[in-house]
């Protein structure tokens, strides 16, 4: 179940990917920032709807979390991203990539267990 997951999620992540490719040409890479902001979002709100419901069983945590949001975020393309910035001597868009991706992914972890159970 964690493949068939993990399947959905990386075709979804080359899908933004490659949306903010076409859509967006500045230094910041806006794909990557994206689909991991969104991932925490998606991973908070399923932890917060396995804690406080029964919408999903403990083992849906394989195919949607492990699954769906391993594939679709991506810390190594992060990662590669910041060498990629660092490497050229842009810190400034590299701390900003950095501090940007840590706040606000812990944030929207936060919000995702924080919407209540009936929505």
């Amino acid at each position: 179940m964690a493949g068939c997951g993990g399947f959905v999620g990386t075709c979804c992540r080359y899908l933004v990917v490659r949306w903010c490719a076409d859509s967006y040409h500045g230094q910041f890479p806006l794909g990557t920032f994206l689909v991991n902001i969104i991932g925490c979002f998606i991973a908070g709100l399923i932890f917060g709807l396995l804690e406080r419901t029964q919408i999903f069983s403990p083992a849906a945590n394989v195919p949607l979390i492990i699954g769906f949001c391993g594939g679709f975020t991506t810390f190594s393309s992060m990662a590669n991203d910041m060498w990629i910035l660092g490497s050229k001597g842009d810190w400034i868009t590299t701390a900003i990539y950095l501090s940007l991706s840590i706040i606000l992914g812990v944030t929207m972890i936060f919000l995702g267990r924080s919407i209540p159970a009936k929505f």
